[in-house]
């Protein structure tokens, strides 16, 4: 019986395939396409910007720039908890801009074959999938991949 991998841990790249950084919000894995990371920081100091969507926590200043900052627990309409010891602020590239996003823990690098993502599920009309690129597998488990193009609004980004 031949089974393939589709995805595997470490730092050895598969041919061809993608490596995505995995991170957890509750008990679910997510993973954003590692290129578009730039760094991961410690929970730091934000400063609340008026009149925004209940997920957009505030600015940080990195270095100079001022970056927005966006809890994933939010804006994927999950309950909310406190922040803790393993909270991170993972640093990405979105176009030509720079954003923040709040997540529970980072977990790994994930190596992901080219023929390894697979599609989402048609779930039914009303619900809002742009943010998912596909799905991967790692053992037993699913990992959900996200398009963070699609995080930020068009009104937001405008």
């Amino acid at each position: 019986m031949h089974q393939t991998q589709t995805a595997v841990k470490g730092s050895e790249m598969l041919e061809g395939g993608r490596q995505f950084l995995t991170f957890q919000l509750g008990e679910e894995q997510f993973g954003i396409d590692i290129l578009r990371v730039q760094e991961i920081k410690g929970l730091a100091h934000l400063t609340q910007i008026p009149n925004v969507p209940s997920y957009i926590k505030g600015v940080m200043n990195l270095r100079g720039t001022v970056v927005p900052v966006i809890d994933l627990r939010s804006r994927f309409s999950m309950e909310n908890v406190g922040y803790n010891q393993f909270t991170v602020i993972i640093i990405v590239n979105v176009g030509t801009r720079i954003m923040g996003l709040v997540v529970d823990a980072v977990s790994d690098v994930l190596n992901v074959s080219k023929d390894g993502v697979e599609e989402l599920p048609e779930l039914g009309n009303g619900i809002d999938t742009t943010f998912v690129a596909g799905m991967a597998r790692s053992g037993e488990q699913l990992i959900t991949l996200l398009n963070i193009d699609n995080l930020l609004t068009r009104e937001m980004a405008a």
